[in-house]
């Protein structure tokens, strides 16, 4: 969408678009970042405004601020008008629930157009809602521009985001990118391709100060994605393959797909999962059995929309919807004075945006755990429970039963750094679970 552009002190509410310039460095200038927040203020007025009037949604796009990757002509541009030019438009979250955790959304469309609606926009206005930062990317599409471009346009977009994050009220070190389809092919591409200068088709560009930050995201969300053109059978060049570029640096990874996908087929999901699996990168998968090619947030299916939670409860876990660190948890569990054979102890926060800790026991360590600092708690309230599921370790080949339910204690605890958390019980402290 284009807007008109907007000279400082002369911001109109009714504008359903505004261009914000960048300048020669790349960077928001001071009456930029000022035009950001008041347009931000406007943007979440008027689409409270919208959502009330529910008729409003079919001929009046909501408000939204319109980014150009470069403040100049963009390399490599074979002409004017919107296909030679890429952008961002930015949907920030209300103030209230900003997380501070940021995607740059790309729609998919085969490289040759932008599915902007179901796998843009409405993907950007659900992860608002939950907090998160989201920029709709329009990239350059072929036969006119080849992947190499896209692939720059994506990086460029994680480079200004990055240096700008300030001013769009984001962690630079929390930032995504999220794309379905092509978009996904083009979600890897901008993580595992190093130095595009060295392609063959390459554009010589002038460097300004966004080029000095990475474009590297911190995390990567690939939605029934081509990740190998060659594997699949259909244009190997234009999607050339990911997933043998991935390396122990690849970002975390949440990969969606669906078994019943005649396009892509899924064996392209698990084709990167392998990859990223034997190079060790933190990754999740979800294949669903239901679900045609190009579902977006798949509202007609409860079932495959679930996805969407899934993928929230995944940035939690990994710590991408709170600024606060972990901490190294250590203590000890008892029951009647002894270790006991095997369960959990699980830490559930009351911050519903801070992630959730466990570690496992056996009675081969006497009781004694460690949470270390990758994967512990954040300082604060939290619910503990502690699971028991069997009286028996290790198991013996008589398979003899010793517990018809698993038993569960429960207590809250504020978790602080560096204090032991030591629990002395009795059986009489469970129930079940």
């Amino acid at each position: 969408m284009r807007g008109r552009k907007v000279k400082p002190g002369a911001l109109s509410t009714s504008a359903s678009a505004v261009l914000v310039d960048i300048d020669s460095r790349g960077l928001l200038s001071d009456n930029n970042t000022r035009q950001a927040i008041v347009v931000k203020d406007i943007m979440m007025q008027n689409l409270t405004e919208l959502i009330g009037t529910r008729a409003h949604w079919r001929d009046a796009p909501a408000p939204m601020t319109v980014l150009s990757l470069w403040p100049e002509k963009a390399p490599g541009a074979l002409g004017s008008g919107s296909l030679h030019e890429p952008q961002l438009t930015v949907h920030l979250p209300a103030p209230s629930l900003n997380t501070g955790c940021a995607m740059i959304v790309n729609p998919g469309g085969g490289y040759r157009s932008l599915a902007s609606d179901h796998e843009g926009l409405q993907v950007a206005l659900w992860l608002n809602r939950h907090g998160i930062a989201a920029f709709v990317l329009r990239y350059r599409l072929g036969p006119q521009y080849p992947t190499s471009i896209s692939t720059s346009d994506g990086q460029r977009a994680v480079r200004l985001v990055r240096a700008n994050a300030a001013a769009f009220a984001v962690d630079p070190e929390r930032l995504g990118m999220l794309g379905f389809s092509a978009g996904g092919h083009l979600t890897m591409a901008v993580a595992v391709v190093d130095d595009l200068a060295d392609w063959p088709d390459a554009i010589a560009t002038e460097a300004d100060a966004v080029d000095a930050v990475s474009a590297v995201p911190n995390f990567l969300v690939p939605i029934y994605a081509v990740t190998n053109g060659a594997h699949r059978g259909r244009k190997p060049l234009e999607y050339f393959p990911v997933d043998t570029r991935v390396t122990p640096q690849t970002p975390p990874t949440f990969i969606v797909h669906t078994h019943q996908d005649e396009i892509v087929p899924a064996r392209q999901a698990t084709l990167l999962y392998d990859a990223l699996l034997k190079v060790g990168v933190a990754t999740e998968l979800h294949i669903f059995n239901q679900g045609e090619h190009g579902l977006g947030l798949m509202p007609g299916d409860p079932d495959v929309a679930q996805w969407c939670a899934l993928l929230l409860q995944w940035l939690c876990r990994h710590g991408f919807l709170t600024a606060a660190k972990r901490t190294e948890v250590s203590g000890s569990v008892t029951i009647d004075g002894e270790p006991f054979a095997m369960g959990w102890v699980t830490l559930l926060p009351h911050e519903p945006t801070h992630p959730l800790a466990r570690v496992r026991i056996t009675a081969a360590q006497q009781g004694s755990f460690t949470l270390f600092e990758t994967n512990g708690p954040v300082a604060g309230e939290h619910t503990v429970e502690v699971y028991v599921v069997s009286r028996k370790y290790p198991p013996d080949g008589v398979g003899d039963y010793s517990m018809a339910e698993p038993q569960r204690y429960r207590c809250v605890r504020r978790i602080t750094p560096g204090a032991r958390l030591d629990l002395s019980l009795d059986w009489n402290d469970f129930s079940p679970a």
